[in-house]
């Protein structure tokens, strides 16, 4: 059974997404680089008359991707309320394998992480994550604390006349 619709649930990410949409128009009209949000996809239930029904399925894939500096770039955005640290629950092991799989072939794979209460966003590479996240699968901590991100991740801020000039940090 499926829960029932939750607004704040829907909307989590929004405001990053947005500003990550303006940066991403910026860089593609100054030719910059050329990074899109892949679409969630949907289920269509019924049709009946021009009335569509469905509902959004858990996708296989992550926000972003698009092409830098001539190669691949995939990642996807991340929001939490947590004022010490990122859950590691909030990224889903198909999500993990997918960035995994594009880092192993050469892409620049990571997440935008926004600690919307301290109102600060970084951009937490893939290998930084993926230590994490195997410490957790050893029973490790199944979050990462803000001071992983203050000392091994970018912080990611408005600057060169870009929104949120995450291709400006990335290494």
């Amino acid at each position: 059974m499926r829960k029932p619709y939750s607004r704040s649930h829907a909307n989590r990410g929004a405001v990053l997404e947005r500003l990550i949409d303006m940066t991403n128009q910026q860089y593609r009209n100054k030719g910059v680089a050329d990074i899109r949000k892949v679409p969630t996809p949907v289920q269509i239930q019924s049709n009946i008359r021009g009335k569509v029904t469905g509902y959004t399925q858990k996708g296989e894939w992550v926000d972003y991707s698009g092409v830098f500096d001539g190669r691949a770039v995939i990642f996807d955005a991340k929001e939490t309320s947590n004022k010490t640290s990122f859950p590691l629950n909030n990224i889903s092991d198909h999500q993990f394998d997918l960035l995994k799989s594009w880092h192993q072939k050469g892409a620049q794979a990571f997440l935008l992480v926004s600690f919307t209460k301290l109102d600060e966003v970084y951009l937490l590479s893939f290998k930084v994550l993926e230590m994490h996240w195997e410490d957790a699968q050893k029973g490790g901590r199944k979050s990462i604390p803000i001071g992983a991100f203050q000392s091994m991740c970018e912080s990611v801020k408005s600057k060169r006349g870009y929104v949120l000039d995450y291709l400006g940090v990335m290494g």
